[in-house]
């Protein structure tokens, strides 16, 4: 790990959850320190390192200063344009593209109610805990009115922070932390190189739950590939039955053009399951929840069915019921509404009972060539263009 002393100006990194798409964007990090996990291109080439505490504090800072102007003009009913907040010239700033970046996220921040902060980048968590917790009170001083202040954190480097840390760091804001745990599978964790064992998976995430910080546990189905299907989905399950995360995010496996996991596929070396297969292992692992009163999430675009969300246990038979009548469909029906969800034709399986959706969608699969047996390939090809 390295720093880089000088300032570059307020900096926003490449990533964050969709359930932060309203928050105010803070780096600490730059990029990921493990960056050895096959399925993930994000971070590929590219070096880790710390920014200086100062220069974040100085990021909080100039974001500040832009929403204490924005938010005067509105007050006195006279907005400004942006040029003209440009040209305040905040004695503490270093102008040019970073205080423009200031300012873009101070707009946004200021259209989404100033609610939640998300610091980046990977693992921002693995810097000194008296850095974390300086840098989580300077933000909830300058922005006091902030309800959720959440990171990304790797299972690793939480089962290696104290619980007296991870307390403090909870006492000055921190109340939601997202951990990418992919798979419960010790098996499946050593192919994709994830760095982290079951065990640290569960020690991590019980202790984030004792320092009584939010948790998101992300669950990747598809990511044991066909052989290790039933196995990554009930470990994973099991994995999270011991941990009781408040949400359980699910991520359906793609294969970016640059991750290595994609290589290993190309050369044969990986079996990528298709949709209805992916559909089955999926129910496996729901099915496989219990004792545990999680809120299951389904928030991205490469997930089939948008409509499994709910709160367990109450909420597992309404969940698990589109993928069970999506199972028991004809090939030619289960065919229409995975082109018709991958073309964004339709949202939900309800959608095929709607006679102009289904034929907006079965003219799809005619216009791209798709058939019951190409409907993996056809399908590969589509998510391709968005990831």
């Amino acid at each position: 790990m390295k720093k880089t002393d000088t300032y570059q100006g307020f900096e926003q990194g490449p990533i964050r959850p969709p359930s932060e798409a309203n928050s105010l964007l803070i780096r600490i990090t730059r990029n990921c320190p493990w960056n050895r996990c096959t399925f993930c291109p994000v971070y590929k080439g590219s070096t880790f390192s710390l920014r200086p505490v100062e220069h974040v504090l100085q990021d909080i800072d100039l974001v500040h200063f832009y929403v204490t102007a924005i938010l005067n003009d509105q007050q006195s009913g006279t907005p400004s344009a942006r040029r003209d907040y440009m040209s305040l010239s905040p004695p503490f700033s270093e102008g040019g593209k970073g205080d423009m970046l200031a300012l873009h996220a101070a707009y946004n921040f200021v259209a989404n109610g100033m609610r939640s902060v998300f610091i980046q980048d990977g693992n921002s968590l693995i810097i000194k805990p008296v850095d974390i917790v300086r840098i989580l009170r300077h933000i909830k001083d300058a922005f006091p009115a902030v309800e959720r202040i959440t990171s990304y954190a790797r299972s690793h480097t939480i089962a290696h922070i104290s619980d007296e840390n991870l307390q403090h760091m909870a006492d000055a804001g921190l109340n939601r932390i997202h951990i990418g745990m992919e798979s419960g599978s010790d098996q499946v964790l050593g192919k994709v190189k994830k760095g982290a064992d079951k065990a640290t998976q569960i020690r991590a995430g019980q202790k984030v739950k004792r320092a009584g910080i939010e948790l998101s546990e992300y669950y990747m189905p598809g990511l044991g590939g066909r052989p290790l299907a039933r196995e990554h989905a009930l470990e994973s399950a099991d994995a999270l039955n011991r941990i009781n995360p408040d949400f359980i995010r699910l991520r359906t496996l793609a294969l970016p053009a640059d991750a290595p996991l994609t290589k290993a596929f190309e050369a044969g070396e990986f079996q990528k399951m298709g949709e209805i297969e992916t559909a089955r292992e999926l129910l496996i692992f729901l099915e496989a929840l219990e004792g545990i009163t999680s809120t299951i999430k389904s928030d991205h675009v490469l997930n089939l069915f948008q409509e499994v969300e709910g709160v367990l246990p109450a909420d597992k038979e309404r969940m698990t019921a589109p993928i069970k009548s999506f199972l028991q469909l004809s090939p030619e029906e289960q065919m229409v509404f995975c082109i018709g969800r991958r073309t964004h034709c339709m949202a939900r399986l309800s959608d095929l009972k709607n006679r102009r959706l289904y034929d907006y969608a079965h003219r799809a699969c005619l216009e791209i060539g798709a058939t019951p047996d190409s409907l993996d390939e056809v399908v590969e090809k589509i998510i391709k263009q968005f990831i």
